[in-house]
């Protein structure tokens, strides 16, 4: 029967019109580029990329550190739904997972993409990995794939009982549920932890980076779901509640406020007696001896962050579908900024012996970086079409029952 299921999967999922085949095509392209300039990355080693000694952490972190709040920010369905069950939530939870395991697939990309020797990668797999327990990373490494295991298995075990019209084992299923909740805080937790344990690093060093991470994980992930569902709705004949979608926008808009609260609030504690520890973020505002590389995607995020979260306020913007997914992107790109250009790079400017070396992306980490985002969407797109599928009853067993599974 499961091989029934994954082939009746994946005959659906290759099925569609020009406009699927236009997008998937879009996509192949990218990653084709993405395993060229990976290619490059290899063989001429990571000179190609912009980072340095002082700066060997760039693009690839950003995005990574990124993703994995997008991924904890599915839990922001999955919560609603079956804590305070709540019914339009429900009926969409299956794609919230879908979501999380395409994001923290990215995820592993972006391990893998920025590691200089591919072949030691096995260095972080416990309890083998020289690293796999004494560095940050290995622990968070190990905590995505745990959370990529939990969502795999509760998503496609509950798209098995649509497809077959059985029941799951609320008694194995439920708990299963619970630790996915609790596990996709401490994905996030953990990644914050990786950044903030540096103390040569005083932009990172202090312990109000798990929070920011959580809140600007709740905004960014419920902000690119929100637009994903705008998206099926109005391409596809499943319909997704507006009171989902409500509340979706409801958590971006209070997540986002949180967040730009703790921005704030560092700003004023680290720059109001300046020292020597707050230069990273006065380099990042303002620019240091003459440097300024990084003040426009400081700017850049600050207003795409403010101006979506005004908006936001505004019930007839938040409830107007049209204008909705445009403030959604705008929130999405500027935390976006601010967790890479903003947050990471900055972290080593000035180094710790006060060097001021500023980065720049290549052309190659900028062509890695679209194809890895790529390969994402492409995931996504393959595991979202298949759960609707699923879902409208167009992928199902010959042999299911009449009743269906709740």
């Amino acid at each position: 029967m499961l091989l029934k299921f994954a082939t009746d999967y994946v005959r659906y999922v290759l099925k569609g019109g020009p406009k699927f085949y236009a997008w998937m095509g879009t996509l192949s392209l990218l990653i084709l580029g993405m395993l060229y300039v990976f290619y490059l990355q290899n063989t001429d080693g990571l000179i190609v990329t912009g980072m340095t000694s002082q700066i060997h952490d760039g693009l690839y972190l950003a995005n990574l550190v990124f993703l994995v709040g997008v991924a904890a920010g599915a839990v922001t369905i999955v919560f609603p739904a079956y804590v305070y069950h709540h019914e339009g939530m429900h009926k969409v939870t299956v794609l919230g997972e879908m979501l999380a395991i395409s994001a923290v697939v990215m995820v592993m990309f972006f391990v893998f993409a920025h590691m200089g020797r591919p072949d030691r990668l096995w260095h972080m797999v416990p309890p083998w990995g020289i690293y796999s327990f004494s560095s940050m990373l290995g622990w968070d490494v190990l905590v995505l794939n745990g959370y990529l295991i939990l969502n795999a298995v509760v998503g496609f075990w509950y798209l098995y009982s649509k497809y077959t019209g059985k029941p799951v084992n609320k008694k194995i299923f439920m708990p299963l549920v619970y630790v996915s909740i609790v596990w996709a805080l401490s994905i996030h937790t953990v990644t914050a932890f990786l950044v903030a344990t540096n103390p040569a690093r005083p932009m990172w060093f202090h312990s109000m980076m798990p929070i920011r991470f959580i809140a600007t994980a709740f905004a960014a992930g419920p902000a690119l779901i929100i637009i994903a569902f705008l998206i099926i709705r109005r391409n596809t004949r499943f319909w997704i509640e507006d009171s989902a979608i409500g509340l979706l926008s409801t958590i971006v808009t209070w997540c986002l406020g949180i967040a730009i609260f703790l921005t704030l609030s560092e700003i004023v504690v680290e720059l109001y007696a300046r020292t020597e520890h707050a230069n990273g973020l006065y380099y990042l505002m303002f620019g240091l001896h003459g440097l300024t590389g990084l003040v426009p995607w400081f700017w850049s995020s600050a207003v795409l962050m403010v101006t979506s979260f005004v908006l936001l306020l505004m019930p007839s913007v938040r409830r107007d579908m049209k204008k909705l997914p445009i403030v959604c992107g705008m929130a999405f790109v500027g935390i976006w900024i601010e967790k890479g250009m903003g947050l990471i790079v900055p972290g080593f400017i000035p180094s710790p012996i006060g060097e001021v070396t500023e980065y720049h992306p290549t052309l190659v980490e900028w062509l890695l970086t679209a194809g890895i985002w790529a390969f994402g969407f492409f995931i996504l797109t393959i595991l979202l079409k298949g759960a609707i599928g699923i879902l409208l009853g167009d992928i199902r067993s010959q042999d299911r029952p009449a009743a269906q599974a709740a």
